[in-house]
């Protein structure tokens, strides 16, 4: 089997790049379980100050593999996506991400796991979950404690798409600039995390991410069941038939 997950190791940063292009690195169970395993590595290595999660292909993460939850179920995927949340937002190491194009769903609350996020200004991103006949619940525990909230009550209903702008003014993003200055200004962020001591990185960190680690451990097992339900009602099954189809779902009006 190809992996679809790689990670390198240089100047004490762990570069862990989503390979799987041909389906938007979508969270498929393989992609998963290669990234946790990727990041427990990277945490267990003292020669690893950081991790810099990056992507090939112009979408980051396009969120569940719709394709594998319609064969399969979600039962077990809502777990790993929770697992997985968690697994970065407890990483003793920060977590930064790159993203040169798009992400949607579960990628945003991806996004929302790592500590800091860098992105060209020309992607966007969307909670499309709504209009799928599901709901942004396992990602909501990443995001509500750092989105605006008047901006999480429209996007996560409406499941529009809005731009790098303003995904950063919302507290998406971190920072987008230009394409041209993307990778300078990852560098620049990495560079000042090189600076910083094992110890300094890992306290500040739990400073930072305790309320996104409280919710994940009071309601992950909540939403997980929640998101499953609703992967398995029939009004997903139309949505995610009508998505795969690329036609409008019955409802759409």
């Amino acid at each position: 089997m190809t992996e679809v997950v790689h990670m390198a190791v240089e100047r004490g940063v762990a570069t862990v790049t989503l390979d799987s292009p041909r389906n938007r690195n979508a969270l498929s169970r393989q992609l998963v379980e290669e990234l946790s395993a990727h990041l427990e590595a990277a945490g267990s290595d003292d020669g690893v100050r950081a991790v810099l999660l990056t992507h090939t292909g112009p979408v980051f993460c396009a969120g569940a593999d719709l394709s594998e939850a319609a064969a399969e179920g979600m039962e077990a995927g809502t777990r790993r996506m929770i697992d997985l949340f968690t697994l970065v937002v407890e990483l003793p190491k920060p977590v930064v991400c790159r993203v040169a194009g798009k992400a949607r769903a579960g990628g945003l609350g991806l996004l929302g796991a790592c500590d800091v996020v860098v992105a060209d200004d020309g992607g966007d991103y969307a909670f499309t979950e709504a209009r799928l006949g599901l709901a942004p619940a396992m990602i909501s525990l990443t995001l509500l404690p750092r989105l605006d909230g008047r901006a999480a009550g429209r996007y996560f209903i409406t499941g529009e798409t809005f731009g790098a702008m303003e995904a950063e003014r919302i507290g998406l993003l971190t920072r987008a600039v230009p394409l041209p200055q993307l990778d300078d200004a990852v560098e620049s962020v990495l560079d000042g995390l090189r600076a910083a001591s094992p110890q300094g990185l890992a306290e500040s960190k739990r400073l930072v991410t305790e309320p996104v680690r409280r919710l994940l451990a009071e309601r992950g097992d909540e939403m997980a069941t929640l998101s499953a339900k609703l992967f398995s009602s029939a009004e997903a099954r139309e949505g995610m038939s009508a998505f795969l189809q690329k036609r409008p779902p019955a409802w759409a009006v």
